[in-house]
């Protein structure tokens, strides 16, 4: 702890002039710690005895009955109490990459064990919805009976039928990226569960192995997703997204020979793209692809390496609005970037996530990104992620925080079903399917239960956000809007001022 400990104050000492703009300090171990509550919150099965979030009680314990297969457990994705697998395995991959990247400052706050458990409640699930090698559990529930609902996950009256993906169902996008969620849970686990972290390689490497030989994608296999999470993008980015990551996960040539190979006709070093979200993986497989091709002994491959690394850096330029033309990402007003209009948060949370992890890789390597509009550093890269993170805590034109429960003044009427009702715990009594809209939907007042650590859908291209649970493009929020964020929480704290004054 002491080398760590000097290693991050020579770190402080080197990057405090990064943040002398700033005009606020924000408490990022704070941040960390309520992001990772915010999981707790979204947990489907029967919870544990060490459960924080206590308005939350057992659901969903008859999951695959119905199929006459165990899927208890997983996550609910946001508001509502559908288990869908894409976005799930994203968050699970995104809460890996995090402890992968900087898990030593999230250990530095106390996180990692809560890390680890909100990493491992996704991986237990996906482990038991992998039932042989070419048949992954897609679904739990489906949309259109849900949202017909507004009811506590405890009292849940709707349909719990599963939908999965198999030989004659190929669902190659889904497999992709559980097989990379599960790849980079490995390495998570490597030191401190290595039974586990062997295990869940096992299961990645077969799901990659199905998913590349029965392709297709998901949502043609599974029709009912279409309206909530279509796979617009295809599976091929999934594909790379899985081989790059086991490649990570097992040192093994054949992975990253298929990311080289593949990266022409698979759109690799084709889509040049200015979003990164549970769809489209492009730019995050371009930027760890850059920094893995950037080593000497894949010299070889320097044409494929250069243009991985033009893609990564085009989707980098694009959020510093120094690309030619009109393939700069709009921002707001007020700074933010502006994707779209339905939950834009979680293509800011990636964004600062991938401009953070190339900040570093350009640090490390001495390097510096050419765009159109200029030469950018990696201090410059920096202080824009933090921008973008600073404004999600608060530093924005309505003086709002966006993480629910950070700060005096956050959303307090999150799109959330269980949140927005009394908590089961308090009162057992069962609520019904539409007695929900009734009584407690429709309520002008706070939620009762706050979902701390979610970040909702955030303002409208003008910087105007309405707290309202009916606007669920705005305050819904979900757990791959909070999941990239949780390692950059703990960096930032590492190199904030107030540990600076500390001294």
């Amino acid at each position: 702890m002491k080398s760590f400990f000097l290693h991050h104050f020579s770190l402080l000492l080197s990057l405090s002039t990064i943040f002398s703009s700033s005009a606020i300090a924000f408490d990022y171990a704070d941040a960390l710690s309520k992001s990772l509550l915010y999981f707790e919150a979204q947990r489907s099965g029967r919870l544990p005895y060490n459960q924080r979030v206590t308005w939350r009680d057992h659901s969903g314990l008859t999951d695959g009955l119905e199929e006459g297969v165990d899927l208890v457990g997983g996550y609910y994705d946001a508001g509502d109490h559908v288990k869908f697998g894409l976005p799930m395995a994203f968050t699970v991959t995104m809460l890996s990459w995090s402890v992968i990247e900087y898990g030593e400052e999230i250990s530095y706050v106390g996180e990692i064990e809560h890390a680890f458990e909100a990493i491992k409640w996704g991986t237990d699930y996906f482990i038991k919805a992998h039932t042989s090698p070419n048949v992954l559990w897609a679904e739990v529930g489906d949309g259109d009976t849900d949202h017909y609902c507004w009811q506590r996950p405890e009292d849940m009256t709707t349909s719990r039928r599963s939908f999965k993906i198999d030989e004659n169902n190929p669902g190659s996008d889904l497999a992709g990226e559980t097989a990379a969620a599960m790849a980079a849970a490995s390495i998570v686990f490597r030191k401190s569960n290595p039974h586990y972290s062997h295990l869940l390689l096992h299961h990645a490497q077969q799901l990659f192995e199905f998913g590349d030989k029965y392709r297709g994608k998901y949502d043609k296999s599974v029709g009912v997703v279409k309206n909530y999470y279509a796979s617009v993008s295809g599976y091929e980015d999934e594909l790379l997204w899985a081989a790059l990551w086991l490649y990570k996960a097992t040192d093994k040539e054949d992975y990253l020979e298929y990311v080289i190979n593949k990266a022409n006709s698979f759109g690799g070093i084709g889509w040049a793209i200015t979003e990164f979200s549970w769809d489209v993986k492009f730019a995050g497989l371009q930027i760890i692809a850059s920094k893995i091709l950037q080593e000497k002994k894949y010299n070889k491959h320097i044409h494929i390496q250069e243009q991985y690394r033009s893609k990564a850096e085009h989707y980098i330029c694009s959020c510093l609005n120094k690309n030619n033309g009109t393939t700069n990402v709009d921002r707001t007003p007020g700074g933010l970037l502006y994707v779209r209009q339905w939950n834009n948060m979680q293509y800011v949370s990636t964004a600062a996530f991938l401009l953070t992890f190339y900040s570093d890789f350009l640090k490390n390597f001495d390097q510096k990104i050419v765009c159109h509009g200029g030469i950018v550093d990696h201090e410059e890269l920096f202080n824009f992620a933090k921008s973008q993170v600073d404004y999600i805590l608060g530093s924005n034109p309505k003086n709002m925080s966006y993480l629910v429960g950070f700060g005096p003044n956050y959303p307090k009427r999150v799109h959330h079903r269980g949140a927005s009702i009394v908590s089961y715990r308090e009162n057992k009594g069962f609520i019904g399917c539409t007695q929900g809209y009734d009584y407690w939907y429709s309520k002008n007042g706070p939620n009762p239960n706050v979902l701390i650590g979610a970040i909702v859908g955030g303002p409208d291209n003008q910087d105007e956000f309405n707290d309202d649970r009916a606007n669920y493009v705005q305050t819904e929020a979900c757990t791959y809007n909070t999941a990239p964020l949780v390692g950059i929480f703990a960096k930032f704290n590492i190199l904030s001022p107030p540990l600076i004054a500390s001294f």
